[in-house]
């Protein structure tokens, strides 16, 4: 549904959309990217050899087709070679500069940007951990400029693209006509336990890598956003602490290395405090659900996707670019959104006076939203 043209988008205090395009701060351009191999589910289960049913159909049945994964090397009996912790580390950051490396690349080909242009660069990741982080490799790697200034957002999950968002957002705000980037990086492969067990299963059947980078800038004097960029304005959190360890990664002793974990009650927790986090979002705009143009959602898992849709009353159609992200790729964690936000874009479905919400949840247990507008 488009957004209303009525009194309700012009209510006191909120600003008009020329104001919206002309000084808030922008998504000006977005680049993807993922690792060459692109496994179906079958395939990852016929390269572990599992032939447990309860696994197979948890992998068969969520909606996801394949997924670009970054598997380990066959060990003396053909199967993937068991990975300590110190090697998924390497993983993780091996695989994670390629991806970053090559989202940002894309993103300023997007915008026609050069190296030179970026002025701050943050970086999100949650699938390992390493000092310095992958704001100072980028730069090294890319030879941005050293003044440029950085953040690293490391350990918040799922929703963390938004969060980053955030202050991203905010340092555009104040220094305008300057290019912010963010980069998700999320080398998923380098974050699975693999013991046979529904526990880790679960996660096993629905995690892909991927990393995701978005420009930010807000117009500088005389300058005014690029059409149709979508205005970043304004962004809610919705934290549900009595679900605080539904979703965590920590520290599993009996296999000497760092295992996620997904509470089977979170598609519910989820479902159950998401019109809430939205009503936030909305507070005080004069803007309802239902004026709502496009909705870009982390694609967290067939039934979280289900339970969002059915509490807020949204089509399959609302929601086509977050299943299709799902299916194509998995859930990317931080950086899902941007894949969705990447094809709505290239849909050229959003026209001037479109709202839309940009949503992501994950540990803590965090939805985190978004109010955007052409």
């Amino acid at each position: 549904m488009r957004a209303t043209k009525g009194p309700a988008l012009h209510a006191p205090g909120k600003p008009s959309p020329h104001h919206r395009s002309t000084t808030a701060p922008g998504i000006v351009g977005v680049g993807t990217a993922v690792p060459p191999a692109s496994y179906t589910q079958k395939d990852v289960l016929d390269t572990f050899g599992i032939t447990d049913q309860r696994i197979r159909s948890i992998f068969l049945r969520g909606a996801i087709e394949r997924r670009n994964l970054t598997l380990p090397p066959p060990g003396p009996d053909g199967r993937p070679a068991a990975e300590t912790q110190s090697e998924l580390l390497r993983k993780h950051t091996e695989t994670g500069l390629r991806m970053g490396r090559e989202a940002t690349e894309r993103c300023l080909k997007d915008i026609g940007a050069a190296l030179a242009d970026i002025r701050y660069l943050c970086c999100v990741t949650s699938t390992g951990f390493l000092t310095p982080g992958f704001s100072a490799l980028l730069i090294k790697d890319l030879g941005i400029e050293q003044s440029c200034q950085r953040l690293d957002v490391v350990g918040m999950g799922c929703n963390a693209g938004l969060n980053a968002l955030n202050a991203v957002s905010g340092w555009a705000a104040g220094h305008p006509g300057e290019l912010a980037l963010m980069v998700c990086i999320e080398a998923c492969s380098a974050a699975y336990v693999f013991d046979g067990t529904l526990r880790s299963s679960v996660v096993n059947s629905l995690f892909g890598d991927g990393s995701a980078a978005v420009a930010v800038r807000a117009p500088g004097r005389g300058r005014e956003q690029r059409s149709p960029a979508p205005a970043l304005l304004r962004f809610s959190s919705h934290i549900i602490s009595e679900a605080v360890d539904a979703m965590r990664y920590d520290w599993d002793e009996s296999h000497g290395k760092f295992s996620f974990y997904l509470d089977p009650e979170v598609p519910y927790v989820v479902g159950a405090n998401v019109e809430t986090a939205v009503q936030r979002l909305l507070e005080g705009t004069g803007l309802r659900t239902g004026d709502i143009a496009h909705w870009v959602v982390h694609s967290g898992g067939k039934k979280v996707i289900d339970s969002i849709r059915v509490n807020l009353g949204l089509s399959r159609h609302d929601v086509r670019h977050t299943t299709g992200v799902l299916r194509d790729h998995g859930n990317l964690s931080s950086g899902s959104f941007l894949f969705s936000y990447e094809r709505l874009r290239d849909e050229r479905a959003a026209v001037p006076g479109d709202f839309g919400v940009l949503m992501t949840m994950g540990p803590g247990s965090t939805i985190e939203t978004a109010l955007v507008g052409w």
